[in-house]
């Protein structure tokens, strides 16, 4: 065998092998891929199944008060819903930033109050607290054909995720007709 057939040889052997090789890290990379489309599909196809994170969190302390925390600014309805179960009859209303809902919801319970003495006395502070998860209901400031609202006011810009404004109305709660509120930067 001549030293040209030998290289011929030799070099038909390496492209051999070059093609086998390109072959496997072709299958390796189609198997990658394959994997990582699964994995995109499932991170899809998860939350769609087993639905979004709930925007809120609800439960009953030993005290007799109920935490609520709020992750978002959504399902109201079914917060108002989920309190019920739980005995407490509430309005609860999301406002954008700088906005708070006009003065003449109802019937405050227990009259007005002037002082800052008065207003910690009355059952408009003592409903609705914050707290070191979200904020807490005091049901027994509710009472028969009264009704817990809660306005909560984003607060896009300060430490604090929402303003709350808690009061209770005696009888129904008439609708919320947001307002510019110029006690808030902005």
């Amino acid at each position: 065998m001549r030293f040209e057939e030998q290289l011929l040889m030799d070099l038909k052997a390496e492209m051999t092998a070059r093609n086998e090789r390109s072959r496997r890290v072709g299958r390796r990379l189609l198997a990658g891929a394959a994997v990582a489309g699964l994995a995109a599909v499932t991170a899809v196809a998860l939350p769609l199944l087993t639905g979004p994170e709930p925007a809120y969190a609800v439960s009953e302390n030993a005290n007799g008060t109920i935490t609520v925390e709020l992750k978002e600014f959504r399902d109201a309805e079914q917060l108002e819903q989920d309190l019920k179960k739980l005995g407490v009859s509430a309005d609860i209303t999301y406002l954008k930033p700088y906005t708070k809902c006009q003065n003449d919801r109802g019937a405050m319970a227990g009259g007005g109050y002037d002082t800052p003495e008065e207003w910690r006395a009355s059952v408009h502070y003592k409903v609705a607290r914050p707290g070191p998860k979200g904020f807490v209901i005091d049901p027994r400031q509710v009472g028969k054909g009264q009704t817990m609202a809660l306005e909560f006011t984003e607060n896009p810009k300060g430490p604090v995720k929402a303003q709350l404004n808690a009061m209770v109305i005696e009888g129904p709660v008439k609708p919320c007709v947001p307002e510019h509120d110029p006690t808030q930067l902005g």
